[in-house]
This record gives structure tokens, sequence and C-alpha cells, in this order.
């Protein structure tokens, strides 16, 4: 029986409406900061405090039987221990599992470093989160700010906010800017920039699409968005369609994902078998092709070569048991890590600028069953 799912844009869109729906006409919107949850370090333990008893020589000693007395000694009062920094996480959506991992790894690092981050999720809202960010500059007590930017460009104004306001921007993972083929940050006094330039990903996408068609013509892909139109799904397209032009390689379908998960995807794939006989490679985000390939189990289609991106350990599985023909792969734990290190060298005056994830990875993150023993997953999928 064929699986149904609820569409999450049609989700956002009801929720954002509602939302406005329960407010009323006069009503103030309410902050959308979340509960500060400050951790404080342990106290240090008391120094030991010794006093010195007073000796005499014989020379010295008195002649009267007077008492000889010492000023006591002040125990020394232990330190207080320091308030943590406080960080704004704009995260793009807090159930996505690629920023699950990265979050995971800027908690680590944030608590070496007294700092406390406050997560603020948009559940891929772009006007949520530029109400959110908003919300993180008016509040006062963030002196920084790690956003992963769902609107890209748009998001520019309420980072010059920010920086007006003295807080420390670091981007994570998304671009902010127009040009889709740098990691270097593109507004004036941003931090850092931790991220792959999505068009590169794409163009290694295409890559392993052409090298999977190999043989075949025509070649029937069909092609999973994430998100259709946000900029980093538009820069992957971007980057593919270079890579795959001149090839074998036909468009046979297209349909998203949503990166929340297989069921999205599982429903769409299941909806092109009904009208596409002939495809020969599945292409799409990691969450999109675990959809996809229970879709193609169901339907008992086999040969069909599915390519996934971004490096979950279920993507690692499935390529080394030759359930998937290839990926490319991704760091979303390592990404965190180093957008927390930007963070806290920004705290201390320093910026790293343009951060590209991909440069150290083996075979340029091209996943196959020839070397797939190179790449540990850092993400569940």
């Amino acid at each position: 029986m064929k699986r149904s799912s609820t569409r999450l844009v049609s989700l956002l869109l009801g929720l954002a409406l509602a939302a406005a729906a329960c407010g009323g006409d006069t009503a103030e919107p309410e902050s959308t900061e979340p509960p500060a949850t400050t951790t404080t370090a342990a106290a240090p333990e008391d120094p030991a405090t010794t006093q010195a008893s007073p000796t005499t020589t014989e020379a010295e000693a008195p002649t009267t039987t007077a008492a000889t007395t010492t000023e006591p000694i002040e125990e020394a009062t232990p330190e207080e221990p320091m308030e943590p920094t406080q960080v704004a996480y704009l995260s793009a959506s807090s159930a996505n599992t690629w920023l699950a991992a990265s979050r995971e790894a800027m908690e680590k690092l944030a608590a070496e470093n007294n700092i406390e981050i406050v997560e603020f999720d948009a559940q891929f809202d772009p006007a949520l989160q530029q109400q959110q960010f908003q919300d993180a500059i008016t509040a006062g007590r963030y002196d920084g700010i790690i956003l992963v930017a769902i609107a890209g460009a748009a998001a520019i104004p309420d980072i010059l906010d920010a920086l007006d306001a003295g807080i420390e921007v670091v981007a994570l993972n998304q671009v902010v800017g127009d040009d889709l083929v740098t990691a270097e940050p593109q507004v004036e006094g941003m931090a850092a920039a931790v991220f792959e330039p999505p068009y590169h990903r794409g163009t290694r996408l295409g890559e392993l699409t052409v090298a999977a068609c190999a043989g075949i013509d025509p070649c029937n892909v069909v092609y999973f968005y994430g998100i259709r139109g946000i900029p980093l799904d538009e820069a992957v397209r971007g980057g593919w369609d270079e890579s795959v032009a001149g090839s074998t390689v036909t468009v046979a379908a297209e349909a998203e994902g949503l990166y929340l998960g297989p069921d999205v995807a599982l429903d769409a794939m299941q909806d092109i078998l009904v009208t596409e006989s002939d495809i020969d490679v599945v292409v799409g985000a990691d969450q999109s092709m675990q959809g996809a390939e229970i879709a193609l189990t169901d339907a008992g289609r086999e040969g069909i070569r599915i390519i996934g991106f971004g490096g979950s350990s279920y993507a690692v599985e499935a390529i080394t048991d030759g359930r998937w023909w290839g990926g490319l792969y991704g760091a979303p734990y390592t990404e965190g890590r180093l957008a927390m290190e930007a963070m806290v060298q920004a705290l201390a005056g320093i910026d790293m600028g343009g951060v590209d994830t991909s440069l150290n990875i083996p075979n340029r993150g091209l996943m196959t069953q020839d070397n797939i023993d190179e790449f540990p997953g850092e993400w569940d999928g």
C-alpha cells in the first residue's frame, strides 16, 4: 500500500497561518527567543590554609610569663566561576539530522570554552528565521550568532544589524550572498563562513552521475531536490547541470525530499514509478535516497543506480553493501566543530574567514564501492 506523509512546506505554511490567526489582529508578536539554560562551572576546591607556629631561639626566649600571640591569617576565598558567554544558534531546522550532528560538535567545543549555546529552530521557514534573528539581536545578551541561513542573501540586512550591535557572526553550511562558488564571507565584518560551496558540491555530484551512466544512452535520471528554490539547492543543481552537460544524461523526472527523512521522497518516488517505466539512475540527498530505495524495493524495480549526497552512516553502509551505486561525502560534525572554533576565535578578536570543509576529504568526496573504506560516516542520515 502506498505510504502517505504530510508535505512539510504545506505544514509550515499552515502553522504560520494558524499562528497568525491565534495571535489576533492587534496583539504584539511574542519573542521567539528560547529560554536560556545556563551551565555553571564547578567551583574550585578550597585551597588548603596553614598557619605557621612562631619559633624562638634560646637567646630570644622571653624572660616573662606573658603569652606570645600572632595575628590570624585569613583563609583564601575561592574565585567565583565566570558566567558563560552566550551564543545564539539560528538553525534552519532542529529536526534535520545533518544539522543535529553539527550541533553535537558545537556543544562539545562550547563546553570546553565556557560558552552556552541557545538554539532557535526556524523549521525551514525564512520568515520565522528572520524574526528569530531580530529577537536574538534585541535580547542584548548574545556575544555571537551562528547562522544556518535559509534565505541566503536575504539574511544580509539582519547580519548587518547584528554586526552593528557588536555581535560576532559565523555562517554555517549555507551561502549568504550571491556568489555560490566561494566559501569566503560575502558580508564585510562577518567573522567566518564554514561550508562546502554548493556549486562545487553539484559539479561533483554530476561527475558521479556521468560515471554511473557510462555505457547507457540515453541515461534516464530522476533528480531529487532537497527544497526547490532555496539558494543551496539551486546552486547544487547548477553545478550538476554543468557536469552532466554533453553526456548521455537525460532528466526523466524531478521531485523534492525536503531533507527530513525518507517519507516525503518515498511518496514522490512512488508517484514517479507510476508514470516512468524507464529509469536508470536516481540522485538526491541521502534522506531522499532512503525513501527512493524503499519505493524501488517495494515496486520490485531492480538495477536502478542510486547516488546520494551527504555521506551519512546509512549511505556508507548502502554503498558498502552494493545497494547504492555511490555518493558524495559530507562531514557535518566537522563543519560544526569548525564553526564553533571560528566563533571562539571571533570572540577573541580573530576572524577565520572562509573555511571550505571539502578541501581535505579523500578523492574530493566521491564515494564508490572501490574507496568507501576511506569515508567514516559523521551522521546517521
